[in-house]
């Protein structure tokens, strides 16, 4: 008899730690009001673990990138959205049900769901390269030009060797944040490798 006890009381421990691996999860988008993203992701914080949902809504995702300008020799670094006007879900497959959707709808300043009644859940290559891009710009330092380098273009060397010297833009890496540039040293041309931090555009 002891068995027996010991076999049903241990099965419904093996049937709750099954399910958990298995948990795939959807991402929704969020079309929000633009400037507003940031407050509509503290909402929905707030709302989500308010009503209980935390285990059902995995985070809600505001990718970010920061973008630095040169202003009077210094530079200027703020955050912006990288898609303006949008904020990303993402939930458990199969959870978005009713009451969760009508309180994500209800939200201040969120217009609607990508899909309105019927949200559309992004495919798993489109999360992949969103999220890939988010690792590129973190492993970069996660800086981004507001007003990006055009090759022809001049600019000037503010840090290293060749501080003080203006170069011409042959190649653009925008993924690495490195420029080709090619300045000119005694009458020569001289091939240079820079990052973005090291020069600054010409006004």
């Amino acid at each position: 008899m002891e068995t027996n006890n010991q076999t049903a009381a241990t099965e419904p421990a093996v049937e709750s730690v099954q399910p958990n691996p298995a948990k795939e999860t959807k991402w929704y988008v969020l079309r929000v009001v633009s400037g507003k993203e940031r407050k509509v992701k503290e909402y929905l914080d707030k709302e989500i673990s308010r009503g209980g949902w935390s285990e059902v809504v995995k985070q809600i995702f505001l990718p970010i990138e920061k973008v630095y300008k040169v202003q009077n020799g210094k530079k200027v670094m703020r955050e912006r959205n990288y898609y303006p006007g949008y904020v990303m879900v993402e939930v458990v497959e199969g959870k978005l049900g009713d009451d969760l959707r009508d309180a994500v709808k209800n939200t201040p300043s969120v217009i609607h769901f990508l899909g309105k009644e019927n949200p559309i859940a992004l495919r798993k290559a489109e999360v992949n390269k969103m999220l890939g891009k988010m690792d590129e710009m973190a492993e970069a330092g996660g800086m981004s030009m507001s007003e990006p380098f055009i090759i022809g273009e001049t600019i000037k060397i503010i840090e290293g060797p060749f501080n003080d010297f203006n170069g011409i833009i042959e190649e653009v890496n925008d993924e690495k944040k490195k420029l080709k540039v090619t300045v000119k040293i005694f009458g020569r041309s001289t091939p240079v490798e820079l990052n973005y931090m090291q020069v600054e555009k010409i006004a």
